[in-house]
């Protein structure tokens, strides 16, 4: 089956700084993927070229088997995307910035209309198409505009950081339609996110770090490979016991914000022989599977930050 995203051996530069570095993997259809990292990962000039915002360097793009350099309007035209920064008129009703966008696409008025009806009901926006959107939630917006996305019936959707701004109710709806887009119409998704859980609801995370492709797979997997548990330290003064550990061990940790924390198999029982000494020591002590905070750790030796 034709892959609906494919690159291979992506390259991306500006000037001297280099944003993307030989970046090769493949988007299955219906696919929920996310692209992890933090600020200054690749993240968003990867988004600028599966968009076509920018023309590829060095490398290739291919969505629905199209290369984006050579097929530029087709490729347009099988693409749905929704900006981080918001792209509605906040002086035009919901329905009026929907309607432009049809114009925009080419869609004829019967077509729109039919368009318009169907997807402000399938995402509940009907009763407020007649609002301005200056006076709409956050929640509301991201629907109007994930409408906006969908009008011409896209087969990839490209999401940059979607849940910008929203409270956690508007993103939960966010996700619900996601997953009733890819259930019911099969509609491919790309996402990037530097939210860890943002990132966990994907089927696949493609974790970036300086422009490198560091790990690429299910959440499910990615946490297996890291180790089986996670221990995880409060205390007073972490550099100290972080110190102590490493005299003890030779093992170095990560710090989280007042955490410190350490990817454990459960058949090293180097850990659990410091277990009263550790219990003395901090204030917590508590073990845990990991996170994708871990994998990135595992993947960089550094901690994750997300800006």
């Amino acid at each position: 089956m034709t892959a609906a995203v494919a690159i291979g051996g992506l390259w991306h530069r500006y000037g001297e700084r280099v944003a993307i570095q030989d970046l090769t993997l493949d988007v299955s259809v219906g696919g929920v993927v996310g692209f992890l990292g933090p600020n200054g990962s690749g993240k968003s000039t990867l988004f600028r070229l599966l968009s076509t915002l920018v023309p590829v360097q060095e490398g290739t793009i291919r969505i629905l088997d199209r290369d984006v350099g050579d097929k530029m309007d087709e490729v347009r035209g099988l693409l749905g995307v929704v900006f981080q920064s918001p792209s509605l008129d906040r002086k035009l009703t919901a329905y009026e910035n929907i309607a432009f966008q049809g114009e925009l696409m080419g869609l004829g008025r019967r077509e729109l209309s039919s368009r318009i009806e169907e997807l402000s009901t399938w995402f509940r926006i009907r009763e407020h198409l007649s609002e301005r959107t200056e006076k709409l939630s956050g929640g509301l917006k991201r629907r109007v505009e994930l409408v906006k996305g969908l009008l011409h019936e896209p087969d990839v959707l490209l999401l940059d950081e979607p849940s910008t701004g929203l409270d956690p109710v508007s993103r939960l709806e966010l996700w619900q339609c996601l997953e009733k887009l890819r259930v019911e119409r099969g509609t491919t998704v790309l996402l990037t996110t530097h939210l860890l859980d943002e990132a966990e609801k994907c089927d696949r995370i493609a974790i970036m770090d300086q422009g490198r492709l560091v790990a690429w797979d299910s959440p499910q997997v990615l946490r297996g490979e890291t180790g089986e548990c996670v221990l995880e330290l409060e205390g007073e003064d972490l550099e100290s016991i972080g110190n102590w550990i490493f005299d003890e061990l030779g093992e170095r940790g990560v710090v989280v914000g007042n955490r410190l924390r350490y990817l454990v198999r459960e058949c090293d029982d180097r850990f659990w022989s410091l277990q009263q000494a550790l219990v003395l020591r901090c204030r917590s002590v508590r073990m845990g599977r990991p996170g994708l905070e871990d994998v990135f750790f595992a993947k960089t030796g550094k901690a994750y930050t997300a800006v």
